[in-house]
């Protein structure tokens, strides 16, 4: 009938079932879209593509269910991807190392209707400076649709400013560790009324250093020998802001005690079933085993969705506030105050009475159903979080070949909800942040206007044999400005300055200064050092 049932993989519920209204024509209330495992996302996935429009209007015309399957190449050609920047970097300092003005041009290329890509963005925010121009301009260029793909702007933002960061470091004679902790700020550097919520960057270098052994490291080029390899240590700060939006959810005490948690919210990998359990679990007062957790479905109450690691977060926050109100109508239900109540061990408890759970559901479930809303948290605080990386490179005297030899990243980001699943999301980026920095680009056919190189056999990313050692330490904090949870988001920190801290690193292994991604051996052979 009239009716649209789509099943596809999708990062943003509400936004996509929109999108396919809008397109299709329909009302919202007669499409429902589903999709509760996304495997990878990265952005890539915000929004609804192709693929589903087609099977949509196939089903439409077919009057039966149709399957649409791209193949690899196609994904490339017909989904989004990173748009390429040009980005051309000023900094001024007084002789101590105060950094007095900033510039941070970016040019990036898209379908003249598409978005520029916010590589700029990082400089306004990550350093004091008196004086600052950040612009973002975009070059229409005839290609597939350019967007969020592989981490926010801030990403291929810091590849550039956390290298010209080194430039500077060594012009003053300065430590590059130390010319970022000169340079910290604890207010908005644009709005200075505005402090922020939390920013522990100058915590998260000295604690990067010191574990990392940067005492040990050279600071002269090419000095650092074993054997055939040249070694070098290299730095890179990483900023995202932290961004709050609405999220809810529905939860229920079933007759049998367990809590059934229903919210639109989506899981790309990164443990979203996990920490909303977590969450309904420690309100509630049961055991994780206890907890049913039903996400990715448009007929559940509208999250923030996941993205650009706002998700674990907001919809934590969300189920929090719908577990206040599952606490009132049960509280209510067995004639008790609520916010007097304890719920422990599958128990209600005020002063001396104890009632099971259970018994509040006896005559028939009990459903409570809210909302996290922000309101304008975000004019009175600047909420962002912060990392430093730490990447030690060996490069080949003879042939420039570079290998990774060990990485650290430090994450100043709230309450970490669940630190296996944090680390998991950080060290994933952090290879990503690998493979941009040393292999992985995109060849245009500049007269069809396509990717060329556009599958796994041409198109080169990081294997299990490029990344020998990571360590990740986050930082024992909360920021209770940012939610109730005080938690905030932290996967895109593994990403976000990891590329350049590599550059830096072969830069002091070999006094190659390469300002081109991916840096590839031709562009290190002719700065080597003389071979002894």
């Amino acid at each position: 009938g009239d009716q649209l049932t789509l099943w596809t993989s999708n990062q943003m519920i509400a936004w996509s079932v929109g999108d396919i209204a809008e397109t299709l024509g329909l009302p919202k209330e007669k499409v429902r879209l589903i999709s509760p495992y996304i495997g990878g996302g990265f952005g890539g996935k915000l929004f609804i593509r192709a693929d589903a429009i087609l099977a949509a209007l196939g089903a439409r015309m077919a009057g039966r269910p149709v399957k649409v399957a791209l193949a690899r190449p196609q994904v490339a050609n017909n989904t989004t991807h990173r748009p390429a920047t040009i980005q051309r970097i000023r900094m001024g300092a007084t002789a101590d190392g105060k950094l007095t003005a900033i510039a941070h041009e970016g040019w990036s290329g898209n379908l003249a209707e598409g978005k520029v890509e916010v590589a700029a963005q990082p400089s306004q925010l990550l350093y004091a400076a008196q004086n600052r121009l950040v612009t973002m301009r975009l070059s229409p260029l005839d290609l597939p649709e350019g967007n969020s793909m592989r981490a926010p702007g801030e990403a291929p933002g810091l590849m550039a400013l956390e290298i010209a960061m080194d430039e500077m470091a060594e012009q003053l004679k300065l430590d590059p560790v130390q010319f970022r902790i000169l340079n910290d700020t604890q207010v908005d550097p644009v709005k200075t009324e505005r402090p922020f919520s939390q920013r522990r960057l100058i915590e998260c270098l000295q604690t990067g250093a010191e574990k990392f052994g940067w005492d040990k490291r050279n600071a002269k080029p090419g000095s650092r020998r074993e054997g055939r390899w040249l070694i070098g240590m290299g730095v890179g700060a990483a900023i995202r802001n932290n961004l709050l939006m609405k999220s809810g959810a529905r939860v229920r005490l079933e007759r049998d005690g367990k809590i059934t948690v229903e919210t639109d919210m989506t899981d790309i990998g990164t443990g979203s079933y996990t920490i909303i359990a977590q969450t309904a679990a420690e309100m509630m007062g049961v055991g994780i085993d206890d907890v049913v957790v039903r996400l990715g479905d448009s007929n559940f109450p509208v999250s923030a969705g996941s993205g650009g690691q706002f998700g674990g977060n907001c919809s934590t926050a969300g189920v929090y506030a719908a577990c206040v109100k599952l606490r009132e109508a049960i509280a209510g239900k067995l004639g008790m105050a609520a916010d007097q109540a304890e719920f422990v061990d599958g128990q209600v408890r005020v002063g001396g009475k104890t009632v099971a759970l259970r018994e509040a559901a006896k005559n028939g479930e009990v459903v409570a159903e809210d909302s996290i809303e922000f309101a304008d948290l975000e004019k009175q605080y600047q909420q962002s979080t912060f990392g430093a990386h730490f990447v030690e490179v060996a490069v080949d005297a003879a042939t420039g070949e570079v290998r990774v030899r060990r990485m650290l990243a430090v994450c100043a980001a709230g309450r970490i909800l669940n630190p296996k699943a944090a680390r998991s999301q950080v060290i994933g980026a952090m290879t990503m942040g690998v493979g941009a920095a040393l292999m992985e680009e995109l060849a245009v056919d500049k007269k069809l206007g396509f990717f060329v190189n556009h599958d796994l056999a041409g198109y080169e990313v990081p294997v299990h044999a490029d990344i020998p050692h990571q360590e990740v330490i986050f930082l024992d904090e909360t920021d209770p400005i940012s939610s109730p949870m005080k938690a905030k988001g932290v996967g895109e920190l593994g990403i976000c300055g990891v590329s350049a801290a590599l550059a830096n690193a072969i830069y002091n292994a070999t006094g190659a200064r390469v300002r081109e991604y991916p840096i590839t051996l031709d562009k290190i052979l002719d700065s080597l050092p003389a071979m002894i």
